[in-house]
């Protein structure tokens, strides 16, 4: 054979190998399978699912009928925009978040039933979050879902672990998904209902300045009211204290004259100008006996001092 004729020949030779080397790639790969970190593998042969999952790493697997698809068990946030009403029929409106995860050891199992994380987020943790809300915003007023928010969220928060777990347990998947938290935002309401709490709160606080005007004006009048009676009572005690020095003043004398009935023409006497008065028809009449008022004056006072 010629150079022409061998290297012809080599270059046949050379391309049969390649091709069968290519060929022989997906063959290859057949018998093995890597699972991902963060992920359980559900092997399924001629789709038949078996409930022994494969953990994180390298496996050998049937070429041309087995199957292994990958589950993610990370933990996820799955986030439900729910709508309902409140028990006065307000439209209540709130984005509830649930982080969860599948539990590594029922992700065979929940395929099976249910299938990946995200079927199990559309067909259960869905109707509960919108179910959970519905059941739980009925029993209060939108005023009482602002003032009681709190209560309010752990109330739903509870109803949309005990519905997902009562969902997975009829489908007898217990444990299937673990539920982190659920958070839940603020209520929102429709405009009009926010524009009448602004309106309620705007009037409590002015009914509330009101009162507090009311009180002030009241406690300065009973300060002014306290501060007059005050000064009565002071003005009547003046009076009163000054009645009872004069009473007892005028009684002194009435005492001192009873014992002494001269003292009474004594007085006049200190009180006399010197003119006697004159009547009609005639002339002076005589005031009093002087001569007569003085005898008897220095007969008390020598008596007295015998005395």
């Amino acid at each position: 054979m010629d150079a022409s004729a061998q290297k012809a020949v080599g270059t046949v030779i050379g391309g049969i190998a390649v091709v069968g080397v290519v060929l022989s790639i997906p063959l290859l790969t057949g018998f093995w399978v890597s699972v991902d970190a963060g992920h359980v593998g559900v092997l399924k042969t001629m789709g038949a699912v078996n409930t022994q999952e494969l953990p994180p790493g390298f496996h050998f697997k049937t070429p041309m009928m087995d199957d292994v698809v990958q589950i993610d068990t990370r933990l996820k946030s799955f986030e439900v925009r729910a709508a309902a009403a409140s028990k006065d029929l307000q439209t209540v409106e709130t984005t509830i978040s649930v982080q969860h995860s599948i539990g590594p050891n029922m992700a065979a199992e929940c395929y099976q039933t249910v299938g990946d994380l995200d079927k199990i987020d559309l067909t259960v943790v869905a109707p509960a979050v919108q179910e959970s809300l519905k059941a739980i915003t009925a029993k209060y007023t939108a005023e009482e879902l602002v003032t009681k928010r709190e209560t309010v969220k752990q109330m739903v928060t509870e109803a949309i672990k005990a519905y997902i777990g009562h969902t997975l347990s009829e489908k007898k998947l217990d444990g299937a998904v673990m539920i982190a938290n659920v958070a839940i935002t603020d209520f929102d309401f429709s405009k009009e209902f926010n524009l009448s709490i602004e309106a309620k709160v705007k009037a409590e606080q002015q009914a509330l300045q009101a009162k507090n005007e009311k009180e002030r004006r009241i406690t300065e009048a009973e300060a002014a009211a306290r501060e007059k009676e005050l000064a009565a009572d002071a003005a009547a005690y003046q009076i009163r204290k000054e009645s009872i020095e004069r009473a007892q003043a005028i009684q002194r004398e009435a005492n001192a004259l009873s014992q002494n009935p001269n003292l009474v023409q004594l007085r006049a006497v200190e009180k006399w100008d010197g003119e006697l008065p004159t009547f009609s028809g005639g002339g002076a009449m005589p005031f009093i006996n002087l001569p007569e008022m003085q005898r008897r004056h220095v007969a008390d006072t020598k008596t007295k001092e015998v005395h």
